[in-house]
């Protein structure tokens, strides 16, 4: 999987120098604390693939320029400021396998913080002079937002349906991935069919990224993951395995499984939970699933002008799908 991603580094790689820049220049500060723990963050980010989305679209179309850049730039500082502000509200002690911000530097400089990443990134959007990257930046932000409060809710209720789910991940992770897409493609032209082409892409790709990311909760290894497997379960987090598996269970099946959730799920209990899942076909049902919304992804940029950029976002489908970490 590394390869793979290396192989779309590699083709971007003037590209992705010109996004670092761009990056460290709008997250820099003249306040001490703020540049240490940008600093911080800058050491243990992840695999960055998300500006590598705009890029990569981007590329598709046309020549990336500045605005690209500067909107590559915007999408990771959003992205960075949801994963500190979902730490706080999780409480979560590591990210990416290093001790979280909000471990370090505890709850209070975490919000600040997350705060002052998206103010970043809505400051980022304004300086392209282009009202639709503002429009869609400040959209994707409200979808996101809504995305988790749906989570929050029915992590309380315990009662997500398979429709509430799928509006739930759109909202909260292939919103973001659309964007990407989308804004990719708006900085270099101005073509609506290819701009709908590659957020079409890029929405049906975020949707198999995330249930992928849910499926890793009950069949990935903690070392590879970077946190443990059963965290969402232990948070009350209904996922497409269980809420498929619960479909097909009796009365007496769902009662007991909800139970153990109402209750806080042990490590033994998120043992029973999984193999439920696995005995009732969730797991399989979620998979394929998967490859429904990878197919989707790619039909839409199939009747793009062939390029090493399209090869290689048809490459990217298959390196999300089958992805460990």
């Amino acid at each position: 999987m590394a390869s793979e991603l290396n192989k779309l580094k590699s083709l971007l790689k003037d590209d992705v120098n010109e996004y670092h820049k761009t990056f460290t220049s709008i997250l820099t500060s003249n306040v001490t604390l703020v540049d240490r723990i940008a600093k911080y963050i800058v050491k243990h980010k992840g695999k960055g693939l998300r500006p590598l989305i705009v890029l990569l679209s981007a590329r598709m179309i046309g020549k990336p320029n500045q605005n690209t850049y500067i909107v590559a730039a915007a999408i990771e500082l959003l992205h960075t400021a949801t994963l500190v502000h979902d730490d706080v509200v999780d409480n979560a002690d590591v990210r990416r396998r290093f001790p979280s911000i909000n471990a370090i530097w505890k709850n209070k400089v975490s919000v600040l913080l997350g705060d002052y990443l998206l103010a970043k990134s809505l400051i980022g959007a304004t300086n392209t002079g282009q009202l639709e990257v503002m429009n869609i930046l400040a959209e994707t932000s409200k979808r996101m937002s809504k995305g988790e409060l749906l989570q929050i809710e029915k992590s309380r209720k315990l009662n997500i349906t398979e429709r509430e789910y799928f509006q739930m991940i759109s909202d909260k992770t292939a919103a973001l991935i659309s964007a990407c897409c989308e804004l990719g493609v708006i900085t270099v032209s101005e073509n609506e069919k290819e701009r709908q082409a590659l957020k079409n892409y890029g929405e049906n790709l975020g949707i198999a990224f995330q249930i992928v990311d849910d499926l890793l909760d009950y069949k990935g290894k903690q070392s590879i993951v970077g946190k443990p497997v059963g965290a969402d379960l232990k948070e009350n987090k209904i996922t497409l395995p269980l809420i498929l598996s619960l479909e097909k269970a009796s009365g007496g099946e769902k009662r007991t499984i909800r139970n153990l959730l109402k209750k806080g799920a042990s490590d033994k209990d998120v043992q029973r939970i999984i193999a439920f899942c696995e005995n009732n076909g969730g797991i399989k049902a979620a998979t394929e699933a998967i490859r429904k919304y990878a197919d989707k992804a790619k039909n839409s940029i199939l009747e793009m002008p062939e390029s090493p950029y399209k090869t290689t976002a048809l490459d990217f489908v298959e390196y999300v799908v089958n992805r460990k970490n």
